[in-house]
């Protein structure tokens, strides 16, 4: 605990310690205030402004440190003040009191709650942000919520504090009104229960119900406004149109018919979407060649004088396509429709919330569903760099189609897709150059991981370019040429070929989400809410179209949430749970990661302790020639409780499924030590790095006495 923290708990203690130990709450009970009634009027009366002053200070005092006697004074203020001047009185004080005890609350309290429930205070401070004034709101309506309760919680949200005070002040205004009233004829008031009557409180409940019912009826008339300039049919000829047969569409489908609902598929170019097709099969497959090619570079490291392996470029990317072909089954036509999918290869267009056209090679049919599930994946955004347009460029679409070998390979972008495609093709003897704007590659992991895949790349003999920006592309005589700024300073590059790989864009015009007004986020998605609804109730969303993350695995995560919610939503919604998402960028090294890394915990304000192992220690590492990268850990300190893990090396992306399986079921690292690890296997390097997290948290006390037993037990 910071110096500041502990001395404003040590003023807020005292100041309890006073009211308790002076026994001042006696002067705030109903028998007091009747009793000093008329010399307190009195006092008003000679001293108006000075009593307004000690009044709202003795007020603030009380709520801001969550003291008891706040109904008293409320009443107070009506018998001193009268209605209309003891409500405005009353309504500013316990306002500011109450955003005092909010701040305190969020100062002192905000930091350590974070560290220990930070997944669970993310889901809360995300709805916050989004309702949390109106909620707030709805709270202070109704007067039987603990007020002192509510500035308490709403200190550890991220709730700005103007909002909390404006949405207090007017909230809290109705309450107060009622009691500031009663206090005017203090005399027939025997007892504070009394003020609150049965009837008086059941309207205050259908009064803090009101917004959320009147919400509920706004949203339904929206929707009806909405549905209103299209004929809904009578009958529906499926339950469920899934539009794209990526991960999302097609695990929609696999839901919706494994639970007997009507679906159709419809796919206007391949089957297996961007995975299959153009970015996880075909670069892993290419990835698997590069290496095996890299190990035999390596050969004298395993006491083998020389080999060598000649191949043909071309014969490389043609079994990239035969890998695609082998893989192709599970998603194709075949499979979906023997699972009762009814699959159309066709191109899509939402013409109402209830149909959707299909343009066949037979022609255009009109599909009636009552459900439509988006999963349209995205393309390779394409930068407006002035000159592109005029030579041909590569993107993780078409790459695939090199046949002849490029001598040098310009590749744009250091995140996981450009890093993972310059290091293969450089690999397969392509001169390659990485260009990256920002000051280092894989910019979402830490450093030390940037620093590691780095000097494995330059070592490798990729052109490393940091904090260069492409300007311009030109060719001159006959060359091509980027242009780019690198510190101020202009940088001419040759390339042959030049691949973009600087993100993707959601695929959301071209199927009428414009002409039904689908609503888009800021990030150019299609805006979705916790169920991966749209801004229409039967329309969803799922995988690279909607975010907010652009994995195979997270669509199939989000598909199954969409089919299930547009299913059965209308007895039970499950909101899509993004607690733990793990991922892996397949360079060599490879790195994994799940939950919190260090960059990420530090901009959060997130407390943490780290464990460390380096996996060059590890016998299995060290027998394979792949003694490099680490496991870290990120904890809550002085616990167990894992907030990230983040390991680089060999088979990272395997060995990560033993803590995304320990996070999502609330293990700890002593459950991972406590757990056999067959040796030798890279597995071990979990369990070493759950050790150096016991070891740094030895009961040295506890130790010391032992080793002073074993001693005595000797003589």
């Amino acid at each position: 605990m910071t110096s500041s923290r502990l001395i404003l708990l040590v003023l807020i203690a005292i100041a309890a310690s006073v009211f308790y130990y002076f026994d001042l709450g006696h002067y705030l009970t109903l028998e007091t205030l009747k009793a000093q009634q008329s010399t307190i009027e009195s006092y008003r009366a000679n001293h108006p402004k000075l009593a307004v002053a000690i009044y709202m200070l003795g007020y603030i005092a009380v709520t801001g440190l969550s003291l008891p006697g706040a109904a008293i004074l409320t009443l107070a203020g009506g018998a001193i003040f009268g209605v209309f001047w003891g409500t405005l009185i009353v309504s500013f004080a316990s306002s500011i009191g109450a955003t005092l005890a909010f701040l305190a609350a969020r100062f002192l309290l905000r930091e350590s709650v974070q560290t220990k429930f930070s997944a669970r205070l993310k889901a809360i401070d995300e709805g916050v942000k989004k309702e949390g004034g109106f909620y707030l709101f709805t709270l202070r309506l109704v007067p039987i919520f603990p007020f002192f309760m509510i500035n308490l919680l709403m200190g550890l949200t991220n709730m700005r504090v103007g909002v909390f005070y404006l949405v207090s002040q007017i909230g809290m205004l109705a309450g107060t009104a009622v009691y500031v009233n009663a206090g005017t004829e203090l005399a027939k008031i025997d007892s504070l229960a009394g003020i609150l009557s049965p009837s008086l409180l059941g309207a205050f409940v259908l009064l803090g119900l009101f917004p959320l019912i009147a919400k509920k009826i706004v949203s339904l008339i929206g929707a009806r406004k909405m549905l209103k300039k299209w004929q809904k049919p009578k009958k529906f000829d499926t339950n469920i149109v899934a539009i794209g047969a990526g991960a999302g569409g097609l695990v929609t489908s696999y839901i919706a018919s494994a639970v007997k609902a009507k679906v159709t598929l419809i796919e206007k170019h391949k089957m297996g979407g961007d995975c299959l097709n153009t970015g996880c099969v075909p670069s892993k497959a290419l990835i698997k060649t590069a290496k095996l090619l890299s190990m035999t570079k390596r050969s004298k490291e395993f006491g083998i004088k020389e080999l060598s392996a000649e191949f043909e470029f071309s014969d490389v990317m043609q079994r990239i396509q035969g890998v695609v072909a082998d893989v192709a089954p599970h998603d194709s036509v075949e499979r979906y429709t023997e699972l009762g999918v009814d699959v159309v290869i066709g191109e899509a267009k939402i013409i109402s919330p209830w149909e959707v056209e299909v343009k066949t090679d037979e022609g255009v049919k009109i599909i009636s569903t009552r459900s439509i599930v988006i999963a349209a994946g995205a393309r390779p955004f394409v930068p407006p760099i002035p000159g592109l347009d005029k030579i041909d460029y590569l993107t993780s679409d078409n790459v695939w189609d090199l046949r002849d070998k490029p001598k040098r390979m310009l590749v744009l972008g250091g995140g996981p897709i450009g890093c993972e495609l310059a290091q293969s093709f450089n690999r397969l003897g392509v001169e390659v150059t990485q260009i990256e704007m920002l000051p280092r590659l894989m910019i979402r992991e830490d450093e030390d991981v940037s620093k590691l895949v780095t000097a494995k790349f330059i070592k490798e003999g990729i052109k490393v370019r940091l904090e260069h920006t492409a300007k311009e592309f030109i060719v001159e005589n006959g060359e091509k040429i980027l242009l780019a700024e690198h510190k101020g300073e202009q940088v001419r590059i040759a390339f042959d070929e030049v691949l973009l790989a600087i993100g993707r864009v959601a695929n959301t015009t071209g199927y009428g989400l414009e002409e039904m007004g689908v609503k888009l986020s800021e990030r150019r998605t299609i805006e979705i809410n916790a169920f991966q609804e749209t801004n229409f109730p039967n329309i969803y969303a799922c995988g690279d179209v909607s975010g907010p993350y652009q994995f195979t695995h997270t669509a199939a995560h989000q598909a199954w949430y969409a089919a299930v919610n547009a299913l059965f939503g209308t007895f039970k919604k499950f909101k899509t749970d993004y607690s733990i998402i793990p991922w892996a960028t397949f360079t060599d090294p490879e790195v994994a990661r799940v939950g919190l890394n260090e960059q990420e915990a530090k901009a959060q304000g997130i407390a943490y302790e780290i464990s460390l192992y380096g996996i060059d220690d590890l016998d299995r590492a060290i027998a394979d020639g792949e003694a490099h990268g680490f496991v870290k850990i990120l904890t809550v300190p002085n616990k167990d409780k894992i907030l990230g893990v983040t390991i680089v090396g060999e088979h990272s992306g395997d060995l990560i499924a033993e803590f995304v399986l320990a996070m999502k079921h609330n293990l700890g690292l002593n459950k991972i030590l406590g757990t056999i690890h067959i040796y030798p296997t890279m597995a071990e390097a979990n369990k070493y790095a759950a050790g150096i997290w016991k070891k740094n948290h030895q009961p040295k006390k506890l130790l010391a006495w032992v080793a002073k037993y074993h001693a005595w037990m000797r003589g």
